[in-house]
């Protein structure tokens, strides 16, 4: 049996020197997201089939206190500054206000709170957005392909969207803006939508992001010759609007490229629309992110393969520090890049062995 608290590898830097979570690639991991569950109740096409998944068994899942611990951790000894739920839904999990204000009464080494995020399909987001806020909830990302309720109900199998719309607009309402609202295009689906989805969200006051449909779902649904990519996306939106796009120097570690929306040249501006190209356009070089998944798993790519676990050393009484140096050497060996548009690259064409919704977004 190998033991729990591995060898770490031998060129990584000592923790003197490098105290966060650095990779041997120059990054540095300072957004977290934490799975809080791998259970949805929505069934997209491209996530999950339509009779569900084997849900993982509730004594694997990381209980409350151990998700505060370890984003604890994170925050007061890895330089953790933002921390952002989600699932599958997060919103299934019961004790979510108590993780968020837990979190929330953190503070990162500048003396601030961790910004804190909610990624949902906002289904039960309508009664519990003013709680989340009350608890120190920042903002909330959520994902709707459509606004059309027969579109919506066939790609998610659910009759939904009224529910769904409520909710978003019960977390502008409460405060968690800007409310930004995450749109897959899928190919003789919704790929005729994308300025409808553009001026529905300019006149609610939401920030759109559309995100190309990537390959990581177990079940071998994902095709890339039928993924609408940012081009595409682009080509479409621009038969309605003008689009100018932000500097790069803007963006930052931000995986969406910003574009200011006019209604013609010249026109007035109004927006702001995003494209998330994780396949075609990969912005690896500079990812700041490290995921821990609902039962203790650190990824330190959502590509990946590779999993560390610090439930297991949770459970055997290691201390903060030892879970944050296991923390550490899992991010020293993140690759450089995913590589999923690239054939000949190394595991491409190979599918996960967890699902989207068991991993974390």
């Amino acid at each position: 049996m190998e033991p729990l608290l591995a060898p770490l590898p031998a060129d990584r830097p000592p923790v003197t020197a490098s105290p966060g979570l650095l990779d041997r690639h120059g990054r540095t991991a300072t957004d977290l997201r934490v799975s809080l569950t791998d259970r949805c109740n929505l069934r997209c096409t491209y996530c999950m089939p339509p009779e569900g998944l084997d849900w993982a068994p509730a004594s694997t899942l990381l209980d409350d206190d151990e998700v505060v611990r370890l984003i604890t951790v994170a925050v007061e000894r890895l330089g953790v500054t933002e921390v952002r739920f989600t699932g599958g839904e997060p919103l299934l999990r019961r004790g979510l206000e108590r993780i968020v204000a837990a979190t929330s009464a953190l503070t990162t080494a500048d003396g601030r709170s961790p910004e804190t995020s909610l990624t949902t399909n906002a289904l039960g987001l309508e009664r519990r957005a003013a709680g989340l806020a009350a608890a120190g909830l920042t903002r909330v990302n959520a994902s709707l392909d459509t606004v059309r309720p027969e579109r919506f109900a066939a790609i998610t199998h659910r009759d939904r969207l009224g529910d769904v719309l409520a909710g978003l607009r019960a977390a502008a309402d409460a405060g968690l803006g800007p409310v930004k609202v995450n749109a897959v295009l899928l190919r003789g689906t919704n790929d005729d939508e994308a300025p409808d989805l553009l001026s529905w969200a300019l006149a609610e006051g939401y920030q759109l992001r559309f995100i190309e449909q990537m390959p990581l779902d177990p079940h071998g649904a994902w095709d890339r010759s039928l993924m609408v990519d940012a081009a595409e996306v682009l080509a479409s939106l621009a038969t309605r609007y003008h689009l100018e796009p932000e500097p790069a120097s803007v963006r930052g570690s931000s995986p969406a490229e910003l574009w200011h929306v006019r209604r013609g040249e010249g026109g007035e501006p109004l927006g702001t629309v995003g494209v998330i190209a994780s396949v075609t356009r990969p912005f690896c070089a500079d990812c700041d992110r490290t995921r821990l998944t609902a039962d203790g798993q650190v990824r330190e790519c959502l590509f990946g393969s590779r999993e560390h676990d610090l439930r297991a050393l949770l459970r055997v009484g290691a201390t903060d520090e030892q879970l944050a140096d296991a923390w550490r050497g899992a991010m020293w060996g993140k690759v450089a890049g995913h590589g999923s548009d690239d054939p000949s690259a190394v595991g491409v064409g190979q599918r996960p062995t967890r699902p989207m919704s068991a991993i974390g977004g």
